[in-house]
């Protein structure tokens, strides 16, 4: 109801926010609760034209000016063609258009959509992309579609998680979960359970999964498909960021033309920009109509997740290997990568390399020879460090590029995989203002339901700011005061926003020891 309020008018006002909860016999204080949680619903008039400019990471190093009336947004998933923007048309007709790359410049009212495009390395998650027209199934099934869902049916739900189980398909989403324990416990569970696909790709610097559902819709629900069959969910979800007009047109249409293939049930639900809304519980959440707020675990969702049923959630480049394990077999699967972390990894690579894109390549592969696949830094210029996994992640310095890109080898060096966001900086960059734009990401996004999370990443904002402004202060203990902030975060947050808050922004003090002069 809200999504319908805001596309028609703009905005929510008093009185449409009221007649709401007449219909819906819901007490206002609740639902007033919800729209004033995501930041998508304005509770104040807009313009019929409302332009969204990203000013994020990534964005920011392509010098985007401010724009009059515009909308400051995080990371809009384009990044690979940045700077970003987003105008939305209320109305009747509604329409939401990407724009990328943006020209605050020029008439961006008249401006052309953005348009998919191939990533910049394929790969064999990515070997349908740019083959199989994304808005025909007739097309996917002449490139092979479907037929994993048919060798699934023919191998039975058991065989099919213990195909899973033997590929050790580790969750792609950052938190790196045995992907087979996951629908075995799933599966075992009292019926009736749901399906997630967790698509609300909001950690900036991420893109994979928007070219995912951009170009190859169908073998993301394909492969629901086949976890739906695995697992024995009656229905499934998949939660697509309110940012992806185009995925989430793609995907609505692959559905509709594969339900009579597919055997479940399956729908798209808008998210309305919220960055908590990744954390699986706060998804849950946010499908039942609530606010996105994480819950306490356990119970864990295979015991008790969407609408308090067993629940199996993964995100779209997990669901998407399920298809090659399922025809190619686990030995097959395993071959690639290495002992800890089987199979092929996208990682989205963006910032100052010469050829920005999605880039698939093997576990274990070099983070130096991922770059140079991406053309390396830009001429004349020299690396001055790389954002592994996004502002959850951490920074890694020149002498650590020849780090595998693999689960163990980048714990080795205490970072993370995270969802595969890798940001070049050059020696152009000044990285100060970079760490403060993590910092009030994290406390613009969370959630405000846990005071360590809440008031931590708010002190670190300030501490910040007081460190970059300060000439005369006390550095080494405003460094101090930070890491124990950070260590309180970690040791006290309901959830992983809060306990990586802190992540990116301490290993930038470690490794990079920019706050140090």
């Amino acid at each position: 109801m809200l999504h319908a309020i805001q596309d028609r008018v703009g905005w929510v006002s008093r009185g449409a926010l009221e007649y709401t909860c007449r219909r819906l016999s819901i007490p206002p204080a609740e639902a007033y609760g919800v729209v004033s949680f995501y930041a998508r619903f304005a509770l104040e008039p807009r313009a019929d034209v409302a332009l969204h400019v990203c000013d994020d990471i990534v964005c920011s190093l392509g010098g985007v000016e401010p724009v009059d009336g515009a909308i400051r947004a995080p990371c809009l998933g384009l990044c690979d063609r940045a700077p970003a923007a987003l105008v939305e048309r209320s109305g009747r007709d509604y329409e939401a258009r990407q724009l990328a790359p943006f020209d605050p410049d020029a008439d961006w009212t008249a401006m052309p959509a953005y348009v998919a495009t191939s990533p910049a390395g394929r790969g064999r998650l990515l070997q349908r992309v740019g083959l199989v027209d994304p808005e025909s199934v007739e097309s996917y099934r002449v490139h092979g579609g479907f037929a994993a869902l048919r060798r699934a049916r023919e191998m039975g739900p058991e065989a099919v998680i213990r195909a899973v189980t033997e590929a050790r398909l580790l969750g792609r989403g950052g938190a790196a979960f045995p992907t087979g324990r996951k629908w075995e416990s799933v599966a075992k569970a009292p019926s009736p359970h749901y399906l997630v696909c967790n698509a609300d790709e909001s950690e900036p610097g991420t893109f994979k999964d928007r070219v995912v559902m951009e170009s190859d819709p169908f073998a993301v629900v394909e492969a629901m498909a086949i976890a739906a069959f695995a697992t024995g969910c009656e229905k499934g979800y998949i939660y697509v960021r309110a940012e992806y007009p185009l995925a989430r047109k793609r995907i609505e249409n692959a559905i509709a033309q594969a339900q009579n293939l597919i055997g479940v049930e399956l729908e798209v639900r808008r998210g309305a920009g919220a960055y908590i809304c990744g954390e699986e519980t706060a998804l849950f959440n946010s499908i039942e109509g609530k606010r996105g707020e994480p819950r306490n675990k356990p119970p864990f969702p295979a015991q008790s997740g969407l609408f308090g049923k067993p629940t199996l959630v993964n995100n779209v480049e997990t669901l998407v290997n399920v298809l090659d394990i399922v025809i190619e077999g686990a030995a097959a699967f395993v071959a690639t990568g290495t002992p800890e972390s089987s199979g092929s990894r996208l990682f989205c690579l963006s910032g100052h390399v010469r050829r920005p894109g999605v880039y698939e390549v093997p576990m274990g592969t070099s983070l130096r020879a991922l770059i140079d696949l991406a053309g390396g830094v830009r001429e004349g210029r020299k690396l001055q460090a790389v954002l592994l996994g996004g502002a959850a992640g951490s920074f890694v310095s020149e002498a650590q590029l020849d780090v595998p890109l693999s689960f163990e080898g980048t714990r080795a060096i205490g970072a993370t995989l995270g969802s595969g966001a890798v940001i070049v900086f050059d020696d152009t960059t000044d990285m100060k203002p970079i760490l403060l734009r993590i910092a009030r990401f994290f406390r613009d996004e969370s959630c405000g339901q846990c005071v360590p999370c809440r008031v931590g990443t708010k002190r670190q904002e300030e501490i910040l700011e007081r460190m970059l402004n300060e000439r005369n202060g006390d550095r080494q203990a405003d460094v101090m005061l930070l890491s124990d902030i950070a260590q309180a975060m970690r040791d006290a947050s309901i959830c992983g926003l809060g306990q990586t808050a802190a992540s990116a922004i301490q290993s930038a003090v470690i490794q990079l020891k920019v706050l140090n002069g």
